[in-house]
This record gives C-alpha cells, structure tokens and sequence, in this order.
C-alpha cells in the first residue's frame, strides 16, 4: 500500500517499484500482484480508475496507523479456476505494458498470438 500512497500506479508499476526497492534481486510475478491487488480492492483499501491503483480513505487509515499483515504467501494454483486467475492476472500485466510503453511487447508479439490461439482450441474455437 505505501507504493501507490503518493501517486497511483499500474500493476506494472507497482512490480517495478517493489524491484526497485530492493535493487533488482526479486521481481514479483504478475501472478502474485494482480490478485494481491483484486484483494486490496475487495477489501476496499485500494481503487481502480484507468488500470491505476489509488489509496482509499481506508487504506489511507491502514497506512498512517499500520498494523502487521499475516497471511500466507503465495501459492501454485490447484484447481482449473485457480490457473485461469493466474493466467488473467498475467495478462492484465501484458496489457498495462501494452498501454504504458508497447514496444516493450514487439518481440513477443508471434508468441502471443500463439498463446490465443491454443487458449482459443481450449474454449471450443477453432
């Protein structure tokens, strides 16, 4: 939460921060923020608007009066439901790229497609 406490930020800004912080020895996957994110949201202490991610008036509240956060890390998906969650936050990931800076994607572009297309056999498409 204190990442986007200044200024709102997209997932991808919030993954490069974190690496930033701690000098390019771990990066976190889109996999673990993306839902770390939607919780966030659920729980009403981050909102939404245009992919970036603000405080609310709660979150500004946990912030300024912290208390310790538990719970467990994260964890491989275990059932069809749970890698489709993985899978879309991934993809939410691809998209704040595309939208910040789409060069970044130019190479991947053939594998992307590819990935569509064996997703799209999956659902019945052809």
């Amino acid at each position: 939460m204190y990442i986007v406490r200044d200024s709102p930020k997209t997932g991808a800004e919030i993954m490069s921060v974190m690496e930033a912080n701690v000098q390019g020895w771990w990066r976190p996957s889109p996999g673990s923020i993306y839902p770390m994110l939607q919780k966030m949201k659920d729980e009403g202490v981050l909102s939404e608007t245009n992919k970036k991610y603000r405080l609310t008036e709660k979150g500004r509240e946990e912030v300024d009066h912290p208390f310790p956060w538990l719970g467990g890390g994260p964890q491989a998906p275990r059932s069809v439901e749970g890698v489709l969650q993985e899978l879309s936050s991934y993809v939410s990931y691809l998209e704040d790229i595309a939208e910040s800076d789409q060069s970044k994607l130019d190479d991947s572009v053939g594998q992307i497609k590819e990935l569509g297309n064996r997703l799209a056999k999956l659902g019945g498409s052809t």
